[in-house]
This record gives structure tokens, sequence and C-alpha cells, in this order.
């Protein structure tokens, strides 16, 4: 069965600028995207694909009729890619973020836990490719970043921000995955990580997965050991504004 991206939520999203355009009609050739080991199978119209160049690099590269193209994405989570898709379609993805005009700040669709189908709702998923636990967010982010789709990295990132209670381990699995999606050049995603992993580091400390890990090394740890020194420098530059930290006492 075909999967779509449409349907009714039970609250209007709250309009942003970091979505795309609506499209008044939609009458482009519909294309069929085969996704993960299970070859789930999603249908997209070409144009609302197009918004994104890798797609749009697919779908020209295709010298077949309208009516049968297909895109082949084997190592993607299905779950992440109807985040995409609804994402195109809509400007958001579930959890949608939604503005709260008493409190004046941004909050996630249904924040007390409980989905539309009377779910449990869930912050994380098993990326099978990936073999690990990770934050659906953060999954989104490097997908929306293989995709070329920057806004929707902006969108995943805030959403991610609005995350508490994370398990240290699955704080830990999405860190590597992000490092291992993502370009050394990535001034977002990465940063956050790093600063989470600061502000917990009294958790972090008493963490045996946490040492598990930094025995098997990579440049996640070396960017956290960097990171923790320019934030202890900071700690006493600001304790002592009139003397360098290098300087003698």
């Amino acid at each position: 069965m075909k999967e779509h991206p449409s349907g009714s939520k039970r609250t209007e999203r709250a309009q942003r600028p970091d979505s795309p355009p609506v499209r008044n009609s939609l009458t482009s050739a519909i294309v069929t995207i085969c996704v993960g080991p299970e070859q789930r199978l999603f249908a997209a119209h070409e144009d609302i694909l197009c918004v994104s160049p890798f797609f749009a690099s697919c779908c020209r590269s295709q010298f077949l009729e309208p009516h049968s193209k297909r895109i082949d994405l084997p190592d993607e989570q299905p779950e992440v890619l109807s985040c995409v898709l609804e994402y195109l379609y809509k400007g958001d993805y579930y959890p949608r973020l939604l503005h709260n005009k008493r409190r004046n700040r941004w909050e996630l669709e249904d924040a007390g836990g409980i989905d539309n189908n009377g779910g449990q709702s869930e912050s994380t998923i098993f990326h099978q490719a990936a073999g690990m636990v990770v934050l659906k967010d953060t999954a989104v982010y490097c997908a929306a970043e293989k995709y070329g789709l920057a806004e929707l990295k902006r969108l995943a990132l805030r959403k991610q921000g609005l995350q508490s209670g994370i398990q240290c381990s699955t704080i830990l699995t999405s860190a590597r995955y992000a490092y291992a999606n993502t370009p050394d050049t990535d001034s977002k995603l990465r940063a956050h990580y790093l600063a989470l992993i600061i502000r917990s580091r009294s958790t972090f400390k008493r963490s045996g997965t946490m040492q598990m890990e930094m025995e098997q090394g990579g440049k996640l740890f070396f960017d956290l050991f960097v990171a923790m020194c320019n934030h202890m420098d900071d700690i006493l530059a600001s304790s002592s504004p009139s003397k360098s930290p290098f300087s003698r006492q």
C-alpha cells in the first residue's frame, strides 16, 4: 500500500516564515518512493519533491514516462521520509510546532505525550540503517541536510531544543549519528549536542555509557574537549573580568 502525506490535524499550525510556499494545485506527475530494506512505498507529486535539490536531480535523471517515475532510498528510514514529505506538503511535521499565545512561546503539539491515535508520542526512533536509537528530530535534520532543505534543518533543530528528559545513552547515540551524517562544517546540530552534554555534565560523569563512548574516541569527543575548555575559559573570564585567564597571579 502506498502512503500519502495527507490527513487533518486537531489544531491549526501557526504560520511561520520557514514554511514552504503553499501550492494551490497539485497537477504534476506522481513519483513513487521506495524506502528502506522493507521497500515501503510512498507517493508524492513531482513539483513538491523538486523543492529539494536531491529529489529534483533524481527526477531529472530518469528518462521514463511520467507515470513510471520511481526513486529508491534503501538506507532511509520510513518514519523520517514521512516527516520530510509532510514538511514539503504542509510546512511542518508531527508533532507540529505551535505558538502558545497566552505564554508567548513555542511548544510541541501534544506536549503531554499522547498522539492523535491515543498512543504515546515518541521522540525517538530505531534507525535500521544506523542500527541505533536516535532522536527523531536529529534524523530529520540529517535527512534535510542530505536533501538540501535548509529550512527543515532549522525547524528540526528548533524542535529538538524543546525536548526534555532524554536518556544519556540516547543523547550519545544521537550525537554519534549527527556526526556521522553531517559535514564537518556543520555549526548547528553538532554544537547543540556539545552544549547539551556540557550542561548535563554532572549526569554524564556518572554514566557508564559515557565512559564506554569516550574509550572508543572519535571527533565528537575531541570537539567536546575543546568545547569544555572554551566553556571553562568563559567562566574564568566572567568571574575575573579585569584579568586574563592566562595572566600570572
